[in-house]
């Protein structure tokens, strides 16, 4: 199938409403952004691309680069993962504390931040410089695109990260933490730094519709079982307390991150990425989801 036309039609029309969303203020950095950028990249499952809008500007992908830390853990460590951090919807915010207390210091999924915190100290248990392998990795699954860090949005990351620090503190209070604190969030925040644009957000998710086997470099990244739990986690928890939304809406399997990015995957067909900056109040970004909804119900396929 070719994408173009259907993704210039749906662009054309999400851009014409009136949809409005409020910048990720809490980070300072992200709120100087242009709330008006829109660009959109899909690539199907033999790697050609459809894209318009403003698809070429680099942006903080932020909690989406919790997937490919699981990815990356998950591909290590196997079942032995699923003793430190659970598998279900949260239906509670990103950064709540009490649910975490209430669970003795198991986060309900990987992708809440208590969860993504986990993750990455087991990551730096894996790897002697953690920092630069996940940018190697998300590098490698895009083709070799390079990978880099905002070191302005790090910064600021980290001078507003007191819930991180203090989920960090939790988590290390019931022996589900191995690093120090102020060593995870140097990696955490790095990897929400980094920064890409959807044409290559879209190409190094596209494993995730071909059972776990990179294009680009012809490597299994995952098995047809790893792949199919991955995608499962982002139909059901990638978008925090909004995630039963966006299955009903949309039916893909999905990320989203603050710095106004979306990932979707239908296995099988294409992985498409979306940036618009605007959030909802439930910190996802607006216009993608409403892009994406219109854009699986023109071509009348989903996950169901």
């Amino acid at each position: 199938m070719d994408y173009q036309e259907i993704i210039e039609e749906v662009y054309s029309e999400v851009l014409a409403m009136p949809i409005e969303g409020k910048l990720a203020d809490y980070i300072p950095e992200l709120a100087s952004v242009n709330p008006n950028y829109f660009g959109v990249c899909l690539v199907d499952k033999h790697g050609n691309i459809a894209e318009c809008g403003d698809s070429n500007v680099p942006f903080s992908i932020q909690s989406i680069s919790k997937v490919q830390t699981l990815v990356m853990a998950y591909s290590k460590m196997g079942v032995d993962l699923w003793k430190r951090v659970n598998v279900e919807p949260s239906g509670n915010p990103f950064n709540n504390l009490a649910q975490l207390e209430y669970e003795n210091g198991i986060p309900r999924n990987p992708f809440i931040n208590p969860g993504a915190l986990v993750i990455t100290d087991s990551i730096m248990s894996l790897y002697d410089d953690a920092k630069s392998e996940i940018k190697q990795f998300i590098s490698n699954m895009s083709g070799g695109d390079p990978v880099v860090v905002n070191p302005k949005v790090k910064q600021s990351e980290l001078e507003c990260s007191s819930r991180n620090r203090a989920s960090a503190y939790l988590l290390k209070s019931y022996k589900n933490l191995t690093h120090s604190v102020d060593d995870l969030l140097d990696v955490y925040t790095d990897h929400c730094a980094i920064e890409m644009d959807c044409r290559q957000l879209a190409k190094s998710f596209l494993y995730l519709t071909n059972n776990g086997h990179c294009n680009y470099n012809n490597t299994r990244v995952l098995d047809k079982g790893l792949t199919k739990r991955i995608n499962a986690l982002m139909l059901t928890c990638g978008f925090y307390d909004e995630a039963g939304e966006f299955a009903f809406r949309v039916g893909l399997a999905g990320k989203s991150g603050v710095g106004g990015g979306v990932i979707a995957v239908l296995p099988g067909e294409f992985s498409v990425a979306v940036y618009t900056p605007p959030l909802n109040p439930k910190g996802n970004p607006r216009k993608a989801l409403y892009f994406l909804e219109l854009l699986t119900t023109k071509l009348g396929i989903s996950l169901f």
